[in-house]
């Protein structure tokens, strides 16, 4: 007798008639977030000019629900839709169209304003303990292709074609970005130093002005010329870049005698088998700012990598030039640190960086701040609201787990209820977290 088995899918019946259910519930935590550090006020005030009448959609909630969006997943306009099915849950919605011209609005001066909000939410942010221990701040550009003939897009260094913007980063707080042409050059110090002053202005003003604050700055090599690296020291910051090895720096290397290697240390201090570091304290560092200091990290590179011929004796090294003061070793993990802001640029990309969706430029500056509020309003949330694992989830994970969870509206004694599956093994995290979000002050 031949048994056929039933698939799970066949099984179950499909129908389409329950009331009360909510997607997407975990993205209320941080609508709420925005709500209460005072981000969603902030940006109605920014924008109050360009609101043509009381009846219309107030447009600090448009920018505040389009943040939302890309949070959540979002790579365009018309996915605003699936917050605007969520009644229950984010209010009223806009539609795309008045989305739209909310966005076309947003020219330089009415930028500035949004930049000048997210600068005070993040004061409150961190006032509520979502400060970093140490002001590191990363910057770097990455390149995001265009489908399309767009407005400003170029062609690559890479051979591609698109935008190539410039970005500032605190950690997982993406502090500024700047779009700019796809062949726009990395190394461009103008630019450099614009994204740095950007970066500066979003932190809260007490950070700034407290001597005892030390603020690093961290750069690739396209961070290694004169005009940026003085305009940081003119800052009173400090800096730490990585340096391209010419002839005159690679004969400094080779100079150095096998005892004035030290063995490299990993991120969470211990040491690092087939790495050494040793300062160039013979190199000639006229011409950059006092107190430079070359440091050379020399390793043996990973089973299969294919060596050059400009590697000497099978190994390859990385020099970084700096002013902090400090033992060699540490100096150099700490700048090996820097690693983290490509983590950060592809978790970007994940939250709406990816696709540019306008065909002007100005337009797709916008959407680029859009994204900066969505990474910090992400980032605040696992800093203040979450623990464990899920504090340091990328954008995918936490949404899956989180964000994207489904649950059930009640209504009883005019409070609004939300239930979230039993079942599901993060419930209890997003209850937790919703059950923080209440216990921070509001905001005035």
């Amino acid at each position: 007798m031949k048994v056929t088995r039933r698939t799970r899918t066949k099984s179950v019946q499909v129908l389409a008639d329950a009331t009360g259910l909510v997607s997407h519930a975990g993205s209320a935590l941080l609508c709420g977030l925005a709500d209460r550090l005072g981000l969603t006020a902030g940006l109605s005030n920014a924008l109050a000019d360009t609101r043509l009448r009381r009846s219309a959609h107030d447009p600090g909630r448009v920018l505040r629900d389009l943040a939302l969006m890309l949070a959540d997943g979002g790579d365009c306009l018309s996915d605003l839709g699936a917050l605007r099915d969520q009644a229950d849950l984010f209010g009223r919605v806009a539609s795309d169209a008045t989305a739209w011209r909310v966005i076309d609005a947003l020219d330089t001066e009415h930028l500035e304003l949004v930049r000048a909000a997210r600068a005070e939410a993040r004061a409150r942010a961190w006032a509520a303990g979502a400060r970093p221990a140490e002001i590191v701040l990363d910057i770097d550009s990455t390149l995001v292709t265009a489908h399309s003939d767009k407005e400003g897009a170029a062609p690559t260094f890479k051979r591609g074609y698109g935008f190539h913007p410039i970005l500032c980063y605190l950690g997982g707080e993406a502090l500024a970005g700047m779009l700019r042409p796809g062949n726009a050059g990395a190394n461009c110090a103008a630019e450099n130093i614009a994204v740095l002053v950007d970066g500066l202005d979003q932190l809260p003003e007490a950070v700034r002005e407290d001597p005892g604050t030390q603020i690093l700055v961290r750069a690739d090599a396209a961070g290694c010329t004169h005009e940026f690296l003085e305009a940081v020291v003119e800052m009173e910051l400090s800096f730490s870049v990585s340096m391209p090895i010419d002839a005159p720096l690679r004969e400094a290397i080779l100079a150095l005698p096998e005892s004035a290697w030290a063995v490299a240390l990993r991120q969470d201090g211990s040491e690092r088998d087939g790495a050494w570091v040793a300062e160039l304290a013979e190199l000639d560092l006229a011409g950059w700012p006092a107190g430079a200091r070359a440091i050379c990290r020399r390793e043996r590179p990973h089973p299969g990598a294919q060596l050059t011929f400009t590697d000497h004796e099978g190994h390859r090294f990385q020099v970084l030039l700096t002013n902090q003061a400090g033992d060699p070793v540490t100096l150099e993990a700490r700048h090996r640190a820097r690693a983290g802001v490509e983590d950060a640029i592809r978790g970007a990309k994940d939250t709406g960086l990816r696709n540019l969706p306008f065909r002007e430029f100005a337009p797709n500056a916008a959407w680029l701040e859009l994204v900066l509020i969505a990474l910090d309003l992400t980032s605040w949330a696992q800093k203040l609201l979450l623990e464990g694992d899920l504090a340091r989830a990328e954008p995918k994970r936490l949404r899956y787990r989180l964000l994207h969870v489904a649950g059930r509206i009640t209504r009883s004694g005019r409070q609004l209820r939300l239930h979230m599956p039993e079942r599901w093994p993060w419930a209890g995290a997003l209850a937790a977290a919703f059950g923080r979000l209440g216990a921070l002050p509001a905001p005035g």
